[in-house]
């Protein structure tokens, strides 16, 4: 009976080295599978992918895409005598190329394979119709520059239904003696303003388009130019206050 119990406490105590044994191997391999899980993800954080840049032409699907802007009989003369200037942002900011159709009398812009900005055409677009418009190339230059310049146009009898000397006043109101109250406008808002016939053109951000904007339709409709003036004056101090 003696040897008995001592043949099964040797088994119990092989039973319970073996096991003691067995978890030690077992935390070893967690130890070691933590450890490459965590050189890993160290690896995969430290690496950063590495793509190539998408060219336009690339990024449209290898599409080539055309812009035509159709050109006034009266900025004819114009687009012919500054050419060089219309056609320098275009080829150089943009790489775009660009040509004037005569037959069409159209300037045409299509994307090449050395265009980088997707969005390239389209500000190419709105510079040459800036341009179209009446503004100066100098001006026009701003939206290729700046992301948040816009042209807002709008007709006179839009806002007011005037017809024959009475719409000749209203246009002589907005414009002023030698264009000093557009002038005005221009500087207290930070606008640009070209007026074309009937037609106001007013390029500059949202909220100064929005000021210059409320102070031609003021003119438009018959307020005189004195308040206008104040209230102008007092745009320019705020403007000058915030920035």
């Amino acid at each position: 009976m003696s040897s008995k119990r001592k043949s099964k406490k040797a088994e119990e105590k092989e039973m319970a080295v073996e096991e003691t044994d067995h978890e030690k191997d077992e935390a070893q391999d967690e130890d070691e599978d933590d450890e490459d899980f965590a050189s890993s993800s160290s690896s995969s954080a430290t690496a950063k992918p590495n793509f190539p840049a998408l060219t336009a032409s690339a990024a449209l699907g290898g599409k080539i895409e055309y812009r035509r802007i159709r050109c006034p009989p009266q900025r004819l003369t114009p687009l012919r005598n500054q050419w060089e200037q219309v056609m320098g942002p275009i080829v150089e900011f943009l790489k775009l190329q660009i040509r004037f159709n005569p037959k069409n009398k159209c300037v045409e812009l299509k994307t090449a394979e050395v265009t980088e900005d997707p969005g390239a055409i389209q500000k190419g677009q709105d510079f040459i119709q800036a341009f179209m418009m009446g503004f100066e190339i100098q001006d026009a230059v701003a939206i290729l520059r700046l992301d948040d310049l816009y042209i807002d146009s709008f007709l006179v009898t839009d806002v007011k239904m005037l017809a024959g000397d009475h719409l000749s006043r209203a246009i002589g109101r907005v414009a002023g003696q030698d264009g000093k109250t557009k002038f005005a406008i221009e500087n207290a808002t930070r606008t640009r303003i070209v007026m074309a016939d009937q037609k106001i053109h007013i390029m500059g951000s949202f909220s100064n388009i929005k000021l210059a904007r409320d102070a031609i339709c003021n003119l438009i409709i018959g307020a005189p130019p004195g308040k206008v003036y104040n209230k102008m004056r007092n745009v320019a101090k705020r403007l000058n206050e915030r920035f």
